[in-house]
Formats: structure tokens, sequence, C-alpha cells
């Protein structure tokens, strides 16, 4: 902790008499006040980072209603996908001088309920928020009074803004890729058995239009069930399917975990990628890039995703009370190298 000539924490008067300034004028720099000069302004600076000065949150809040601090609440930190908009949100708010909580929720109900009620107001000045169990409904009806911004497919309620990309559109477009590719058996890894997530059932429909389009019939032996979301979970599904003589040449997964899990089970299999079945995975995250070969995915612009969140939230933070806007994100397909033209 930083301190002050006297030994203790360093106070404003410490910064304001090493500056040669009022402790209002350091005040008004600290706040982001418009009428101070250049300066001034970088003279105060000078002494703020001289000292290590630190904003006391509840003496900010009480001089500017702020406390300078968001909350980001996911359902799970060691979700790729959920690491890296963690990342993306974490960089895009520190460039905006904010500070960010995590908090993740582990798919918890009460811990999501808690979330929206109650749990940051007046710690935070806003909440951006990825549900998986709290639906549209609850949270029009519990109408938090910290601005709100939601991320993902789960709820999507008409008085809150949200952001995401076109799961269907998107799902529609990696089906017809492998479908481009010769490939007509296009099995989907997975839905989760007793749990279908809302972005399971959008990447599913997505999967089913474009099977359709094509004027394939509908297989539902092509749709793997797991009894998780672990990568253990999917190679086990897949290798279950492929020993009942499932024989698909190609394999749309709901995300990269369970692209993962398609390549080893293939593999384990005597069945090579992408040469005698084509994986392609969803969220392009690490995992995808760095894996062997690299897996092809379907890429959120998960800065796009953190930006717009972040607009909106200080559209709501600076006063904005209209009806909920809800943003979709853009989104590419990753063509690595797990994708390939079918060879008869």
């Amino acid at each position: 902790m930083a301190t002050g000539r006297s030994g203790g924490r360093v106070r404003l008067q410490d910064v304001a008499t090493l500056a040669g300034v009022s402790m209002k004028t350091v005040s008004n720099v600290v706040h982001d006040y418009e009428h101070v000069s250049e300066r001034m302004r970088e003279r105060v600076q000078a002494a703020i980072d001289e000292l290590g000065y630190r904003p006391n949150l509840t003496a900010r809040r009480l001089a500017t209603g702020r406390t300078g601090m968001l909350a980001l609440a996911i359902p799970e930190m060691d979700q790729p996908y959920f690491a890296e908009i963690a990342r993306c949100v974490g960089e895009e708010a520190g460039r905006r001088g904010y500070r960010i909580i995590v908090e993740q929720t582990l798919n918890d109900v009460e811990a999501e309920r808690a979330v929206i009620r109650d749990r940051e107001e007046g710690l935070v000045d806003g909440v951006i928020f990825h549900p998986a169990r709290i639906d549209t409904l609850e949270i029009a009806r519990l109408r938090p009074d910290t601005p709100l911004v939601l991320l993902g497919e789960a709820a999507r309620p008409l008085t809150t803004d949200h952001v995401m990309i076109d799961n269907v559109r998107a799902a529609r477009e990696a089906t017809e890729l492998l479908l481009a590719t010769g490939r007509r058996r296009i099995a989907f890894l997975a839905s989760v058995r007793t749990e279908i997530a809302e972005s399971t059932h959008l990447r599913l429909l997505g999967y089913q239009e474009a099977m359709v389009g094509a004027d394939i019939p509908l297989d539902p032996t092509l749709v793997i069930e797991s009894e998780g979301f672990g990568i253990d979970d999917g190679v086990r599904a897949l290798t279950a399917a492929l020993d009942r003589g499932l024989a698909p040449e190609a394999v749309l997964c709901r995300d990269d975990l369970f692209g993962l899990a398609a390549m080893r089970a293939l593999s384990s299999a005597g069945l090579r990628v992408p040469e005698d079945v084509s994986v392609l995975g969803w969220d392009d995250t690490s995992l995808a890039r760095y894996a062997t070969p690299a897996l092809s995915s379907v890429s959120p612009d998960k800065r796009a995703i953190a930006t717009s969140a972040l607009d909106l939230l200080e559209d709501r933070m600076n006063g904005y009370d209209g009806i909920g806007r809800h943003l979709l994100a853009p989104y590419t397909i990753a063509d690595r190298g797990t994708v390939a033209r079918l060879v008869r």
C-alpha cells in the first residue's frame, strides 16, 4: 500500500501538497472534471503517480455517485470461452477507466438471482451478466436498480440490454461449410442429456435448417447425446456412437471442448481428421488455435461483444432508461486444419 509523507496511507492532501495546488484541484482531476487545464492536469497526475495515490471508493461514491467499479458475472471461470470474454471485458473496461470484479455463478440459479437482485448494489456502477439458469421473465420481474447488460442466449427480456451472436445463422453457415466440402453425414456433438442449453438449441436449429435446405433427411442418430459438458463426456459419447456403427463424415460441435473430444475419439477409432471426418468447433478459443491439428471453429468476435456490452452499460449508467436494446455481434468461421473436402 502506498504511504504518504507521514508514513500512513496516501491522502488527497499529500497529492495537493506535492503538486502545490488545492485539494479541490486534485479532486477535480481525480474525478475527471472538464474545467481543468491540461497543464494543471499533468502536474497533478505526476504527483498522483509519484505517490501512488488511489482514491477511496467510499469517498469517491459520496462525491460522484459512482465507484468506478463494474461487475462481470459468468457461469464458470475455467471454461475457455468465459475466460476469454472476461479478459476482453476487463481490458476494454480498463481502457475506459473502470475496474472489474469477476464473479462466477457456477450455473446456480440462486447465485444468478443474487447478481440481479442485490449482491452488487452499492458496490459497482453496473453489471455485465451471462446467465445460464435464470429465465427471461424472472429477470424482467426483478428489474435491478443497478444498470445491467446481458450476454449469451439464455435470457432476453425486452426491458434489458443484451448482446449475443446470431447462433442459428452461424450454425447454418457452419453446416453449409461442411456440406460444401462434400460431407453429407454430419453429426452434431452434443446435446447434453437432461439439460439442453439455449445455445445448444439454437445451434441445433441452424444445423437442421442447413440439412433440410440441402435436401438431406434429418437423422436423429446423428445428434449425439452427452452426459455432461466436459471433454471426457464428449469422448465417451462419440466413442459410444462410433461403436454402435455411426459413420459420420463430419462433426459440428457445440463448443471447442467437444471439438477436442471429437478429435480424440476419432483418432482412437483409427479415423483421420480431416481426411476421413471433418471437425468444426465453436467459440474459437485458445484450445482451438493450439490444438493439433488446429481446430476449425465458429469464431464470435469477443472483443466486439465486450465493447458493445460496455457501450450499452455506460449509456444506462449515464441515464438512458429506454427499452432494452438487443445487439448482434459479428462472427466468422476460422477455417483451419480440421475441415477438408471429402475424397471418395
